[in-house]
């Protein structure tokens, strides 16, 4: 027999990565060539990286829990739309998840969403946990976050670690300090190999910090799939380069990690 997880992929999620193509499902769509949120390059001076990589440390404690469950990771969660959509089995039948249990992590900076985050956790205090004010990194510590005030239509979508976004230099620079949680230690303290980890990763830009990092960590190998939004490299704060970014990727996808085309339709 088949196992348990292995029957869960090919049944429950593995229509996702099917769907993920078709423009007609607004969280599951790609993101074309000449979508409205394609963002130009801007000549600035970038800010410095605001810490280095961590992609491992023997202090990382794994969870002592031994029954699996869905995980779904939001890396830019907003005001939990996508958190909405794996409810509603956007992202697979939910039915489905090993135990049929599932827990959510939903990670965002902006303190817009605050209030919305926290009536999720209200109505999920035991499996959703909030991040609020908290920016999706390799690393820990904090740094300043840039707002984007004038996308009023697609939720702010373009709040950014990176002070080069075109939204947030439109909405004049503002910016927040918020603290850096980092994906590697998230994934080696709250899964385990029997879960079913989903990732999804729309953080403007950060990815491309992010990425070489996460490629490098003993804990990437516990993501089942990864929904990564992929924007301009010149929001990196690294400085990655295209070959190093797909060569992330690439070593990603050997380690068992799925990722298919994503565009986080944020309305």
């Amino acid at each position: 027999m088949a196992p348990v997880k292995s029957i869960f992929a090919m049944l429950a999620f593995g229509q996702v990565a099917m769907a993920v193509k078709p423009t007609t499902n607004k969280f599951l769509a790609a993101h074309p060539a000449n979508a409205t949120h394609t963002m130009v390059e801007v000549a600035q001076t970038k800010a410095a990286a605001p810490c280095q990589c961590e992609a491992n440390d023997a202090r990382w404690a794994p969870p002592t829990r031994v029954v699996p469950k869905c995980i779904f990771i939001d890396l830019g969660a907003a005001d939990g739309n996508s958190f909405n959509a794996f409810l509603t089995n956007n992202y697979g039948p939910v039915t489905n998840c090993p135990s049929g249990k599932w827990e959510a992590y939903l990670v965002e900076a902006n303190p817009r969403f605050v209030e919305p985050l926290g009536q999720l956790t209200a109505r999920f205090p035991s499996d959703v946990h909030v991040l609020s004010t908290t920016a999706a990194y390799d690393c820990e510590g904090t740094t300043s976050f840039y707002l984007d005030t004038t996308s009023v239509q697609h939720n702010f979508w373009g709040s950014s670690l990176s002070s080069t976004h075109p939204d947030v230099q439109k909405s004049g620079m503002q910016k927040v300090n918020v603290q850096l949680v980092n994906l590697n230690r998230l994934l080696k303290e709250k899964t385990i190999a029997g879960d079913w980890v989903m990732v999804k990763m729309d953080i403007e830009g950060a990815e491309w910090d992010m990425l070489p990092c996460l490629a490098k960590a003993d804990s990437a190998s516990l993501i089942d799939r990864l929904y990564m939004e992929v924007h301009p490299g010149s929001l990196s704060m690294r400085g990655t380069s295209d070959p190093e970014f797909l060569a992330a990727k690439e070593a990603l996808k050997t380690r068992g990690v799925d990722i298919p085309d994503y565009f986080s339709n944020t309305l």
